[in-house]
């Protein structure tokens, strides 16, 4: 009814008009339809392109054999749009037009971030809610809100079981991928539980922790299996299959007096307690590889491998361009993403597999858009690697943020504007000036350490050894899409912070039909615990 009452207004409209020109029902119904026009027949085969995926979607419970979850962490909106047109430009395109590779998946939605104490949440809780399906406070690692941050005896009993955990019990395959330190709080969360995700080593717990019995992050990966199987009487299980990122000095003891200061940066650590965790996992894992470069990764023969453990940097690894730049014997995250693959897809059951782009985040803290947007790059690679890899009829595959960033875009640049440049107005040549007669960037920052350029340098953490310096700046005569351009900021900070607003969730494969509207961040674990019927097979394995 109300079509009709819309055309009938219509043509009210046009019959009540001696102006317009005599045509054909043919041109009537061109200009109704205008194929031929590009952004309309563009939108047509969207539309037929949706149809067709959506109609492939296996929608029954326990659908898909594997499943992969990316976590951009910090990856807010503004960053997607920002990353889809800087990879568009440097193609050579207008850039707007782009699409990152999750951009085309068939599903997506948003979830809401907040912790159960917090309005703007962060890594710790958010990723809790993702991988258990239960909310807590900003800090806490797998625990329901009731265990008080820094406060070891209130875990016990507060336990939560995370997706990984439940894939371990139903004999999937499991894997964790990370730019960051193994230990951080995102990956973290998957495999440990503790009231601080701040203690990943004896040497950042208070004396009284250690006494009342809780194990540092990085002792408890080691220990995952030992855990999980005192956990749960009667599961045998056989650990996590694959482990890469950074994080080595959590793993080794501190240096002694007869230490050799050149190879403390590499391999000596930070524990405390003396014990050597890369030799421990030998021990406990004596098939699997341990490496610590890309040429060792590299040569890991897939098929026969049953466990790999890769730390490649005493803390997290380089941004993205900070690795190509300084030629790093680091892998990249699409070549951790691939290698992981390989390995996991050997289990007839099927594999669970994380995979965080973690300096998305570190490099908006730092108030450098450069490397957030080249790290957001990356993950869409490593998301089309993984998209190559696997069957869309058995693999679920969903890419999210944990949480966003105060990270704007501003003005009114013209279409094609450089993305990193500062604002041109539509029809102008020169940048545009604010009221203060300055010009001022597309991109920029609530709040952080603010402006400084530092040309071609592409370690945003260099950052946090120059003082703040808030407040408009004059940006004429500097390139701003330099990789050392800081933008500017508003409110003066040690370092930029998260944000409180939704994030977006893209999903494709068997159970992406869930991830459509407005949800709370819990409902990634409950569909891929849907998805994958991990709760099922992990209760039958227990019987």
């Amino acid at each position: 009814m109300f079509r009709v009452l819309v055309l009938g207004l219509f043509v009210v409209g046009l019959t009540g008009c001696d102006q317009l020109p005599d045509h054909s029902t043919s041109d009537a119904l061109e200009q109704l339809t205008p194929v031929d026009n590009p952004w309309y027949a563009t939108g047509m085969e969207q539309i037929a392109q949706q149809n067709r995926l959506t109609q492939q979607i296996d929608t029954r419970a326990g659908a898909a054999k594997n499943i992969i979850l990316f976590i951009g962490d910090g990856m807010s909106l503004t960053t997607v749009t920002a990353a889809r047109i800087l990879e568009g430009q440097q193609k050579g395109f207008a850039g707007e037009e782009n699409n990152l590779s999750f951009d085309n998946f068939p599903f997506s939605g948003l979830a809401k971030t907040y912790a159960v104490d917090a309005q703007v949440p962060d890594s710790a809780s958010t990723m809790t809610a993702m991988a258990t399906g239960v909310k807590t406070d900003n800090g806490i690692l797998a625990l329901t809100e009731d265990a008080i941050r820094g406060d070891c005896v209130s875990s016990y009993g507060n336990q939560l079981t995370s997706i990984l955990d439940l894939a371990e019990i139903a004999g999937l395959s499991t894997g964790i991928v990370t730019t960051a330190r193994v230990t951080h709080a995102t990956p973290a969360a998957l495999y440990a539980k503790s009231p601080n995700r701040k203690w990943e080593g004896p040497s950042q717990m208070p004396q009284q922790a250690i006494v009342d019995g809780c194990e540092d992050i990085a002792s408890q990966l080691i220990n995952y299996n030992v855990n999980l199987e005192a956990r749960f009487a009667g599961v045998k299980t056989d650990g996590i299959e694959v482990v890469l990122g950074g994080g080595r000095r959590h793993f080794l003891p501190a240096p002694s007096e007869n230490s050799v200061p050149e190879l403390e940066s590499n391999h000596s650590g930070k524990r405390t307690d003396g014990r050597n965790l890369i030799a421990e996992w030998q021990v406990v894992y004596p098939d699997g590889v341990y490496v610590e470069d890309s040429s060792g990764l590299n040569a890991i023969a897939t098929e026969r491998t049953k466990q790999v453990f890769g730390l490649f940097n005493p803390s997290h690894l380089r941004y993205e361009m900070d690795r190509t730049a300084k030629q790093a014997l680091e892998p990249s995250l699409q070549e951790m993403t691939t290698k992981a693959i390989a390995i996991l897809d050997n289990n007839p059951k099927g594999f669970l597999l994380v995979v965080e782009a973690a300096r998305i985040d570190h490099a908006h803290h730092a108030g450098n858009a450069y490397n957030a947007l080249s790290d957001t790059i990356e993950l869409s690679k490593a998301v089309k690697t993984a998209i190559e890899n696997t069957d869309p009829k058995d693999t679920l595959i969903i890419a999210t943020a944990d949480h966003g960033h105060v990270f704007t875009m501003a003005g009114y640049p013209k279409r094609g504007n450089p993305i990193l440049g500062k604002v041109i107005a539509v029809d102008e040549m020169e940048p545009t000036l604010a009221a203060d007669n300055l010009p001022y960037t597309t991109l920029g920052y609530a709040l952080g350490r603010g402006h400084r350029h530092l040309g071609a340098e592409t370690n945003a953490d260099i950052a946090y050894r120059l003082e703040i310096n808030a407040g408009r700046k004059d940006l004429r005569g500097l390139d701003t899409t330099q990789p050392g351009f800081y933008q500017e900021v508003l409110i003066p900070n040690k370092a930029e912070t998260h944000s409180g607003e939704d994030v977006p969730i893209y999903a494709t494969g068997p159970g992406a039909h869930l991830i459509t509207g407005s949800h709370e961040q819990t409902v990634i674990f409950h569909a891929v615990n849907y998805a994958a019927g991990l709760s099922a097979k992990a209760k039958a394995a227990l019987k």
